[in-house]
Protein backbone atom coordinates (compact mmCIF):
# COMPACT_ATOMS: atom_id res chain seq x y z
CA UNK A 1 0.00 0.00 0.00
CA UNK A 2 1.59 3.28 -1.12
CA UNK A 3 1.37 6.10 1.42
CA UNK A 4 0.50 9.31 -0.46
CA UNK A 5 -1.17 11.12 2.41
CA UNK A 6 0.96 14.29 2.29
CA UNK A 7 0.11 17.44 0.36
CA UNK A 8 2.52 19.64 -1.58
CA UNK A 9 2.29 23.21 -0.30
CA UNK A 10 4.85 26.00 -0.55
CA UNK A 11 7.44 23.75 -2.20
CA UNK A 12 7.34 21.04 0.50
CA UNK A 13 5.47 17.82 1.24
CA UNK A 14 3.44 18.53 4.36
CA UNK A 15 1.02 16.67 6.60
CA UNK A 16 -2.68 17.48 6.17
CA UNK A 17 -4.37 19.62 8.79
CA UNK A 18 -6.52 16.60 9.67
CA UNK A 19 -6.21 12.95 8.73
CA UNK A 20 -9.01 11.64 6.50
CA UNK A 21 -7.66 8.43 4.91
CA UNK A 22 -9.01 7.42 1.49
CA UNK A 23 -8.02 4.27 -0.38
CA UNK A 24 -7.21 4.26 -4.09
CA UNK A 25 -8.64 1.14 -5.72
CA UNK A 26 -7.46 -0.67 -8.85
CA UNK A 27 -10.73 -1.14 -10.80
CA UNK A 28 -9.42 -4.29 -12.50
CA UNK A 29 -8.86 -6.11 -9.21
CA UNK A 30 -11.07 -4.18 -6.76
CA UNK A 31 -8.04 -4.02 -4.46
CA UNK A 32 -6.68 -0.88 -2.79
CA UNK A 33 -3.06 -0.16 -3.69
CA UNK A 34 -2.49 3.39 -2.41
CA UNK A 35 -3.83 5.71 0.27
CA UNK A 36 -4.28 9.47 0.31
CA UNK A 37 -5.80 11.82 2.84
CA UNK A 38 -8.78 13.95 1.89
CA UNK A 39 -8.10 17.60 2.55
CA UNK A 40 -10.13 20.26 4.32
CA UNK A 41 -10.77 23.98 3.95
CA UNK A 42 -7.80 24.56 6.27
CA UNK A 43 -5.49 22.81 3.79
CA UNK A 44 -6.88 24.95 0.99
CA UNK A 45 -6.21 28.08 3.06
CA UNK A 46 -2.56 27.09 3.48
CA UNK A 47 -2.15 26.30 -0.21
CA UNK A 48 -3.83 29.53 -1.35
CA UNK A 49 -1.64 31.57 1.02
CA UNK A 50 1.48 29.95 -0.45
CA UNK A 51 0.26 30.60 -3.99
CA UNK A 52 -0.58 34.24 -3.24
CA UNK A 53 2.89 34.86 -1.83
CA UNK A 54 4.53 33.20 -4.83
CA UNK A 55 2.39 35.17 -7.30
CA UNK A 56 4.12 38.41 -6.36
CA UNK A 57 7.36 37.24 -7.96
CA UNK A 58 6.25 34.56 -10.48
CA UNK A 59 3.82 36.97 -12.14
CA UNK A 60 6.79 39.25 -12.87
CA UNK A 61 9.00 36.50 -14.29
CA UNK A 62 10.23 36.80 -17.84
CA UNK A 63 9.18 34.76 -20.84
CA UNK A 64 12.68 33.22 -20.85
CA UNK A 65 12.37 32.14 -17.20
CA UNK A 66 9.01 30.48 -17.83
CA UNK A 67 10.27 28.75 -20.96
CA UNK A 68 13.28 27.43 -19.08
CA UNK A 69 10.99 26.00 -16.40
CA UNK A 70 8.67 24.36 -18.93
CA UNK A 71 11.62 22.80 -20.73
CA UNK A 72 12.96 21.47 -17.42
CA UNK A 73 9.49 20.07 -16.68
CA UNK A 74 9.53 18.34 -20.06
CA UNK A 75 12.87 16.68 -19.33
CA UNK A 76 11.63 15.50 -15.92
CA UNK A 77 8.36 14.32 -17.47
CA UNK A 78 10.19 12.12 -19.96
CA UNK A 79 12.16 10.49 -17.12
CA UNK A 80 8.94 9.64 -15.28
CA UNK A 81 6.90 8.69 -18.35
CA UNK A 82 6.77 4.96 -17.59
CA UNK A 83 5.79 5.68 -13.98
CA UNK A 84 2.86 7.74 -15.24
CA UNK A 85 1.78 4.95 -17.59
CA UNK A 86 1.81 2.44 -14.76
CA UNK A 87 -0.05 4.80 -12.42
CA UNK A 88 -2.84 5.55 -14.90
CA UNK A 89 -3.40 1.87 -15.61
CA UNK A 90 -3.51 1.09 -11.90
CA UNK A 91 -5.79 3.91 -10.77
CA UNK A 92 -8.33 4.01 -13.62
CA UNK A 93 -7.87 0.74 -15.50
CA UNK A 94 -6.79 2.07 -18.87
CA UNK A 95 -5.04 -0.62 -20.96
CA UNK A 96 -1.27 -0.13 -20.97
CA UNK A 97 -1.28 0.73 -24.67
CA UNK A 98 -3.85 3.47 -24.10
CA UNK A 99 -2.04 4.76 -21.02
CA UNK A 100 1.20 4.98 -22.98
CA UNK A 101 0.07 6.14 -26.41
CA UNK A 102 -2.79 8.46 -25.44
CA UNK A 103 -3.17 9.15 -21.73
CA UNK A 104 0.42 9.92 -20.69
CA UNK A 105 1.45 10.99 -24.18
CA UNK A 106 -1.19 13.73 -24.13
CA UNK A 107 0.71 15.40 -21.29
CA UNK A 108 3.82 15.79 -23.42
CA UNK A 109 1.80 16.95 -26.41
CA UNK A 110 0.10 19.71 -24.43
CA UNK A 111 3.40 20.68 -22.81
CA UNK A 112 5.04 21.05 -26.23
CA UNK A 113 2.09 23.13 -27.45
CA UNK A 114 2.29 25.36 -24.37
CA UNK A 115 6.00 25.95 -25.03
CA UNK A 116 5.18 26.85 -28.65
CA UNK A 117 2.41 29.26 -27.65
CA UNK A 118 4.50 30.97 -24.98
CA UNK A 119 7.44 31.35 -27.37
CA UNK A 120 5.35 33.29 -29.91
CA UNK A 121 2.74 35.06 -27.81
CA UNK A 122 2.53 38.88 -27.93
CA UNK A 123 1.98 40.06 -24.37
CA UNK A 124 1.83 43.70 -25.49
CA UNK A 125 0.11 45.07 -28.57
CA UNK A 126 0.16 48.75 -29.61
CA UNK A 127 -2.71 50.44 -31.41
CA UNK A 128 -2.04 54.17 -31.60
CA UNK A 129 -2.36 55.59 -28.09
CA UNK A 130 -3.57 52.31 -26.71
CA UNK A 131 -1.33 49.55 -25.44
CA UNK A 132 -3.06 46.25 -24.75
CA UNK A 133 -1.29 44.21 -22.08
CA UNK A 134 -1.94 40.56 -21.31
CA UNK A 135 -1.16 39.81 -17.68
CA UNK A 136 -1.48 36.68 -15.49
CA UNK A 137 -4.91 36.48 -13.91
CA UNK A 138 -3.63 35.46 -10.48
CA UNK A 139 -4.01 32.41 -8.26
CA UNK A 140 -5.87 29.60 -10.00
CA UNK A 141 -7.86 26.74 -8.50
CA UNK A 142 -7.56 23.76 -10.84
CA UNK A 143 -10.01 20.86 -10.43
CA UNK A 144 -9.40 17.83 -12.63
CA UNK A 145 -11.33 14.59 -13.32
CA UNK A 146 -10.43 10.90 -13.23
CA UNK A 147 -11.11 9.86 -16.83
CA UNK A 148 -8.10 11.58 -18.52
CA UNK A 149 -6.04 12.46 -15.45
CA UNK A 150 -2.77 13.60 -17.07
CA UNK A 151 -4.41 15.17 -20.10
CA UNK A 152 -6.57 17.41 -17.92
CA UNK A 153 -3.78 18.32 -15.51
CA UNK A 154 -1.59 19.26 -18.48
CA UNK A 155 -4.35 21.39 -20.02
CA UNK A 156 -4.55 23.46 -16.85
CA UNK A 157 -1.19 23.43 -15.06
CA UNK A 158 1.11 24.08 -18.03
CA UNK A 159 -0.69 27.12 -19.52
CA UNK A 160 -1.18 28.55 -16.03
CA UNK A 161 2.56 28.28 -15.41
CA UNK A 162 3.32 29.76 -18.82
CA UNK A 163 1.00 32.71 -18.22
CA UNK A 164 2.71 33.58 -14.92
CA UNK A 165 -0.06 32.34 -12.66
CA UNK A 166 0.29 30.37 -9.45
CA UNK A 167 -2.09 27.56 -8.59
CA UNK A 168 -3.65 24.96 -6.32
CA UNK A 169 -4.47 21.65 -7.97
CA UNK A 170 -7.19 19.33 -6.71
CA UNK A 171 -7.05 16.14 -8.77
CA UNK A 172 -9.78 13.54 -8.57
CA UNK A 173 -9.53 11.56 -5.38
CA UNK A 174 -9.98 8.43 -7.51
CA UNK A 175 -6.86 9.05 -9.63
CA UNK A 176 -4.41 10.84 -7.34
CA UNK A 177 -1.31 8.74 -8.01
CA UNK A 178 -0.55 10.24 -11.41
CA UNK A 179 -1.08 13.72 -9.92
CA UNK A 180 1.51 12.98 -7.24
CA UNK A 181 3.98 11.98 -9.97
CA UNK A 182 3.29 15.23 -11.85
CA UNK A 183 3.96 17.09 -8.60
CA UNK A 184 7.27 15.25 -8.23
CA UNK A 185 8.09 16.20 -11.82
CA UNK A 186 7.42 19.88 -11.12
CA UNK A 187 9.50 19.66 -7.94
CA UNK A 188 12.38 17.99 -9.80
CA UNK A 189 12.24 20.79 -12.39
CA UNK A 190 12.73 23.28 -9.54
CA UNK A 191 9.39 25.03 -9.84
CA UNK A 192 9.63 27.97 -7.40
CA UNK A 193 8.05 27.32 -4.00
CA UNK A 194 4.35 28.15 -3.88
CA UNK A 195 3.88 28.44 -7.64
CA UNK A 196 2.31 24.98 -7.75
CA UNK A 197 0.47 23.40 -4.82
CA UNK A 198 -1.35 20.07 -4.52
CA UNK A 199 -4.23 19.31 -2.15
CA UNK A 200 -6.12 16.03 -2.43
CA UNK A 201 -9.80 15.96 -1.59
CA UNK A 202 -13.37 15.52 -2.73
CA UNK A 203 -15.55 18.01 -4.57
CA UNK A 204 -17.94 18.99 -1.78
CA UNK A 205 -15.05 19.85 0.56
CA UNK A 206 -11.85 20.85 -1.23
CA UNK A 207 -13.51 21.69 -4.55
CA UNK A 208 -16.06 23.88 -2.81
CA UNK A 209 -13.37 25.58 -0.74
CA UNK A 210 -11.33 26.39 -3.85
CA UNK A 211 -14.31 27.67 -5.84
CA UNK A 212 -15.52 29.96 -3.05
CA UNK A 213 -12.12 31.09 -1.73
CA UNK A 214 -11.60 34.87 -1.87
CA UNK A 215 -7.89 34.31 -2.51
CA UNK A 216 -8.56 32.38 -5.72
CA UNK A 217 -8.85 34.56 -8.85
CA UNK A 218 -9.90 31.86 -11.29
CA UNK A 219 -11.31 28.33 -11.18
CA UNK A 220 -10.84 25.89 -14.03
CA UNK A 221 -13.03 22.82 -13.62
CA UNK A 222 -13.42 19.67 -15.70
CA UNK A 223 -16.10 17.19 -14.73
CA UNK A 224 -19.84 16.64 -14.77
CA UNK A 225 -22.34 19.34 -15.64
CA UNK A 226 -23.81 18.97 -12.15
CA UNK A 227 -20.35 19.60 -10.67
CA UNK A 228 -19.81 22.58 -12.94
CA UNK A 229 -23.05 24.16 -11.76
CA UNK A 230 -21.94 23.72 -8.14
CA UNK A 231 -18.55 25.31 -8.89
CA UNK A 232 -20.19 28.26 -10.64
CA UNK A 233 -22.55 28.91 -7.74
CA UNK A 234 -19.72 28.68 -5.21
CA UNK A 235 -17.58 31.09 -7.25
CA UNK A 236 -20.31 33.65 -7.85
CA UNK A 237 -19.96 35.57 -4.59
CA UNK A 238 -16.34 36.45 -5.34
CA UNK A 239 -16.93 37.15 -9.06
CA UNK A 240 -13.91 35.12 -10.10
CA UNK A 241 -13.37 33.80 -13.59
CA UNK A 242 -14.75 30.30 -14.09
CA UNK A 243 -13.96 28.02 -17.02
CA UNK A 244 -15.84 24.76 -17.33
CA UNK A 245 -15.34 21.67 -19.48
CA UNK A 246 -18.36 19.52 -18.75
CA UNK A 247 -20.47 16.68 -20.10
CA UNK A 248 -21.34 15.61 -23.61
CA UNK A 249 -23.67 13.43 -25.66
CA UNK A 250 -21.94 13.72 -28.98
CA UNK A 251 -23.65 12.88 -32.26
CA UNK A 252 -21.84 11.05 -35.03
CA UNK A 253 -23.65 11.95 -38.25
CA UNK A 254 -22.91 9.36 -40.92
CA UNK A 255 -24.05 10.64 -44.31
CA UNK A 256 -25.39 8.52 -47.14
CA UNK A 257 -22.26 9.01 -49.25
CA UNK A 258 -19.93 7.65 -46.54
CA UNK A 259 -18.34 4.20 -46.58
CA UNK A 260 -20.93 2.89 -44.13
CA UNK A 261 -18.96 -0.08 -42.81
CA UNK A 262 -15.75 1.89 -42.32
CA UNK A 263 -17.53 4.89 -40.78
CA UNK A 264 -19.57 2.75 -38.37
CA UNK A 265 -16.53 0.75 -37.29
CA UNK A 266 -14.52 3.92 -36.65
CA UNK A 267 -17.38 5.51 -34.73
CA UNK A 268 -18.07 2.42 -32.63
CA UNK A 269 -14.43 1.94 -31.66
CA UNK A 270 -14.18 5.62 -30.77
CA UNK A 271 -17.24 5.23 -28.55
CA UNK A 272 -15.70 2.20 -26.82
CA UNK A 273 -12.25 3.80 -26.43
CA UNK A 274 -11.19 4.51 -22.84
CA UNK A 275 -14.11 2.21 -21.91
CA UNK A 276 -16.47 4.94 -23.08
CA UNK A 277 -15.23 7.29 -20.38
CA UNK A 278 -14.55 10.33 -22.57
CA UNK A 279 -16.72 13.42 -22.48
CA UNK A 280 -16.49 13.81 -26.27
CA UNK A 281 -17.21 10.15 -27.11
CA UNK A 282 -19.51 9.74 -30.17
CA UNK A 283 -22.24 7.89 -28.31
CA UNK A 284 -25.16 8.75 -30.62
CA UNK A 285 -24.64 7.33 -34.11
CA UNK A 286 -27.02 8.85 -36.66
CA UNK A 287 -27.43 6.80 -39.86
CA UNK A 288 -29.68 7.08 -42.92
CA UNK A 289 -32.78 4.94 -42.53
CA UNK A 290 -31.98 3.05 -45.74
CA UNK A 291 -28.57 2.03 -44.34
CA UNK A 292 -29.71 1.18 -40.81
CA UNK A 293 -29.39 -2.60 -41.18
CA UNK A 294 -25.87 -2.32 -42.59
CA UNK A 295 -24.94 0.03 -39.75
CA UNK A 296 -26.29 -2.37 -37.13
CA UNK A 297 -24.30 -5.26 -38.59
CA UNK A 298 -21.11 -3.21 -38.76
CA UNK A 299 -21.51 -1.96 -35.18
CA UNK A 300 -22.11 -5.48 -33.91
CA UNK A 301 -18.98 -6.72 -35.69
CA UNK A 302 -16.90 -3.87 -34.25
CA UNK A 303 -18.14 -4.51 -30.71
CA UNK A 304 -17.56 -8.25 -30.91
CA UNK A 305 -13.98 -7.62 -32.05
CA UNK A 306 -13.13 -5.65 -28.88
CA UNK A 307 -11.07 -7.65 -26.40
CA UNK A 308 -12.15 -6.89 -22.83
CA UNK A 309 -9.70 -7.92 -20.14
CA UNK A 310 -6.83 -7.22 -17.78
CA UNK A 311 -5.51 -3.75 -18.66
CA UNK A 312 -1.95 -5.03 -18.18
CA UNK A 313 -2.44 -7.71 -20.84
CA UNK A 314 -0.97 -6.42 -24.15
CA UNK A 315 -3.90 -7.90 -26.10
CA UNK A 316 -6.54 -5.99 -24.13
CA UNK A 317 -8.41 -3.28 -26.04
CA UNK A 318 -10.90 -2.28 -23.33
CA UNK A 319 -10.26 -2.37 -19.61
CA UNK A 320 -12.66 -1.88 -16.68
CA UNK A 321 -14.74 1.12 -15.80
CA UNK A 322 -13.07 3.43 -13.30
CA UNK A 323 -14.82 2.19 -10.18
CA UNK A 324 -17.85 0.68 -8.51
CA UNK A 325 -20.07 3.76 -8.76
CA UNK A 326 -19.45 4.10 -12.48
CA UNK A 327 -19.95 0.35 -12.96
CA UNK A 328 -23.36 0.49 -11.29
CA UNK A 329 -24.40 3.62 -13.18
CA UNK A 330 -23.55 2.19 -16.61
CA UNK A 331 -25.36 -1.08 -15.91
CA UNK A 332 -28.42 0.83 -14.69
CA UNK A 333 -28.56 2.90 -17.87
CA UNK A 334 -28.12 -0.17 -20.09
CA UNK A 335 -31.13 -1.69 -18.31
CA UNK A 336 -33.05 1.54 -18.91
CA UNK A 337 -32.36 1.24 -22.64
CA UNK A 338 -33.79 -2.27 -22.69
CA UNK A 339 -36.82 -1.29 -20.60
CA UNK A 340 -37.61 1.69 -22.84
CA UNK A 341 -37.76 -0.51 -25.95
CA UNK A 342 -34.42 -0.01 -27.69
CA UNK A 343 -33.13 -3.10 -29.50
CA UNK A 344 -30.12 -4.60 -27.75
CA UNK A 345 -27.79 -5.56 -30.60
CA UNK A 346 -24.97 -6.91 -28.43
CA UNK A 347 -23.50 -6.54 -24.96
CA UNK A 348 -25.86 -5.80 -22.10
CA UNK A 349 -25.87 -5.21 -18.38
CA UNK A 350 -24.23 -8.45 -17.30
CA UNK A 351 -20.61 -7.98 -16.10
CA UNK A 352 -17.94 -8.94 -18.62
CA UNK A 353 -15.74 -10.63 -15.96
CA UNK A 354 -16.20 -12.16 -12.54
CA UNK A 355 -13.76 -9.77 -10.84
CA UNK A 356 -13.28 -6.07 -11.45
CA UNK A 357 -15.58 -3.40 -12.84
CA UNK A 358 -15.81 -4.77 -16.38
CA UNK A 359 -18.78 -4.22 -18.68
CA UNK A 360 -19.39 -5.40 -22.21
CA UNK A 361 -19.19 -3.10 -25.23
CA UNK A 362 -22.88 -2.53 -25.87
CA UNK A 363 -24.79 -1.49 -28.97
CA UNK A 364 -28.43 -0.40 -29.10
CA UNK A 365 -30.45 0.15 -32.29
CA UNK A 366 -33.93 1.46 -33.02
CA UNK A 367 -33.22 4.25 -30.55
CA UNK A 368 -35.19 7.48 -30.61
CA UNK A 369 -33.73 10.69 -29.29
CA UNK A 370 -36.11 10.91 -26.34
CA UNK A 371 -34.86 7.69 -24.72
CA UNK A 372 -32.72 7.88 -21.61
CA UNK A 373 -29.74 6.31 -23.39
CA UNK A 374 -29.92 9.10 -25.99
CA UNK A 375 -30.28 11.92 -23.44
CA UNK A 376 -28.02 11.07 -20.51
CA UNK A 377 -24.24 10.96 -20.55
CA UNK A 378 -23.65 7.29 -19.75
CA UNK A 379 -19.83 7.50 -19.60
CA UNK A 380 -19.47 3.87 -20.57
CA UNK A 381 -19.04 1.81 -23.76
CA UNK A 382 -22.66 2.15 -24.89
CA UNK A 383 -23.52 3.11 -28.47
CA UNK A 384 -27.02 4.22 -29.51
CA UNK A 385 -27.89 3.99 -33.22
CA UNK A 386 -30.56 6.44 -34.37
CA UNK A 387 -31.97 6.38 -37.91
CA UNK A 388 -32.87 9.57 -39.81
CA UNK A 389 -34.84 10.19 -43.00
CA UNK A 390 -32.89 13.14 -44.42
CA UNK A 391 -30.00 15.46 -43.54
CA UNK A 392 -32.21 18.18 -42.06
CA UNK A 393 -33.59 15.64 -39.61
CA UNK A 394 -30.07 14.41 -38.85
CA UNK A 395 -28.97 17.92 -37.95
CA UNK A 396 -32.08 18.47 -35.85
CA UNK A 397 -31.50 15.24 -33.90
CA UNK A 398 -27.80 15.97 -33.47
CA UNK A 399 -28.55 19.40 -31.99
CA UNK A 400 -31.46 18.16 -29.86
CA UNK A 401 -29.42 17.73 -26.68
CA UNK A 402 -28.60 19.93 -23.70
CA UNK A 403 -24.92 19.30 -24.47
CA UNK A 404 -22.67 20.70 -27.17
CA UNK A 405 -19.13 19.50 -26.55
CA UNK A 406 -18.34 17.59 -29.74
CA UNK A 407 -19.83 16.17 -32.91
CA UNK A 408 -18.63 13.94 -35.74
CA UNK A 409 -19.43 13.84 -39.45
CA UNK A 410 -18.60 11.05 -41.89
CA UNK A 411 -18.89 11.54 -45.65
CA UNK A 412 -17.19 10.46 -48.84
CA UNK A 413 -16.96 14.15 -49.76
CA UNK A 414 -15.15 16.45 -47.33
CA UNK A 415 -16.92 19.55 -48.68
CA UNK A 416 -20.27 17.87 -48.03
CA UNK A 417 -19.17 16.97 -44.49
CA UNK A 418 -18.08 20.54 -43.80
CA UNK A 419 -21.51 21.90 -44.77
CA UNK A 420 -23.09 19.64 -42.15
CA UNK A 421 -20.37 20.45 -39.60
CA UNK A 422 -21.21 24.14 -39.91
CA UNK A 423 -24.79 23.43 -38.79
CA UNK A 424 -23.88 21.46 -35.67
CA UNK A 425 -23.97 23.23 -32.30
CA UNK A 426 -20.79 21.86 -30.79
CA UNK A 427 -17.43 23.23 -29.79
CA UNK A 428 -15.45 20.60 -31.70
CA UNK A 429 -16.48 18.80 -34.87
CA UNK A 430 -14.36 15.92 -36.17
CA UNK A 431 -14.68 15.18 -39.89
CA UNK A 432 -13.92 11.76 -41.38
CA UNK A 433 -11.93 10.43 -38.45
CA UNK A 434 -9.76 13.52 -37.96
CA UNK A 435 -7.41 13.04 -34.99
CA UNK A 436 -7.06 15.31 -31.98
CA UNK A 437 -4.71 18.28 -32.29
CA UNK A 438 -3.18 19.97 -29.21
CA UNK A 439 -3.43 23.35 -30.96
CA UNK A 440 -7.21 23.08 -31.40
CA UNK A 441 -9.32 24.85 -28.75
CA UNK A 442 -11.36 22.33 -26.79
CA UNK A 443 -14.64 23.17 -25.09
CA UNK A 444 -18.37 23.17 -25.52
CA UNK A 445 -21.61 24.95 -26.22
CA UNK A 446 -24.66 24.95 -23.96
CA UNK A 447 -24.37 22.78 -20.82
CA UNK A 448 -21.04 21.39 -21.95
CA UNK A 449 -19.38 24.41 -20.39
CA UNK A 450 -17.69 27.69 -21.19
CA UNK A 451 -14.17 28.76 -22.01
CA UNK A 452 -11.65 26.75 -23.97
CA UNK A 453 -8.62 24.60 -23.25
CA UNK A 454 -5.53 23.77 -25.35
CA UNK A 455 -3.46 25.89 -27.69
CA UNK A 456 -3.53 29.66 -27.70
CA UNK A 457 -7.22 29.85 -26.75
CA UNK A 458 -6.53 27.79 -23.63
CA UNK A 459 -3.51 29.94 -22.77
CA UNK A 460 -5.54 33.16 -23.01
CA UNK A 461 -7.96 31.89 -20.34
CA UNK A 462 -5.21 32.50 -17.76
CA UNK A 463 -4.61 36.11 -18.78
CA UNK A 464 -6.27 39.41 -17.91
CA UNK A 465 -6.48 42.17 -20.51
CA UNK A 466 -5.32 45.65 -19.54
CA UNK A 467 -5.64 48.73 -21.74
CA UNK A 468 -3.05 51.48 -21.11
CA UNK A 469 -3.87 54.81 -22.74
CA UNK A 470 -1.40 57.66 -23.27
CA UNK A 471 -2.07 61.29 -24.35
CA UNK A 472 -0.44 60.77 -27.73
Amino acid sequence: MRDLTKFYIGGRWVEPAESHPFDVVDPATEQAFARISLGTAADVDRAVAAARTAFETWSQSTRATRLDLLKAVRAAFEKRFDDLVDAITGEMGAPLSLSREAQAAAGLQHLDETIRVLSDFEFEEKNGRITIMHEPIGVCGLITPWNWPINQIALKVFPALAAGCTMVLKPSEFTPVSAVIVTEILDAAKTPAGVFNLVHGDGPTVGQALASHPGIDMVSFTGSTRGGVAVSKAAADTVKRVTLELGGKSANVILADADIEEAVKRGALSCFGNTGQSCNAPTRMLVPKALEDKAIAAARAAAEDVTVGDPRDPDTVMGPLSGKAQFEKVRRLIKAGIEEGAMLVCGGAEPARDKGYFVQPTVFAHVNNSMTIAREEIFGPVLAIIAYKDEDEAVRIANDTPYGLAAYVESGDTAHALKIAARLRAGNVYVNGAPEDPAAPFGGYKRSGNGREAGEFGFREYLEVKAVLTPE
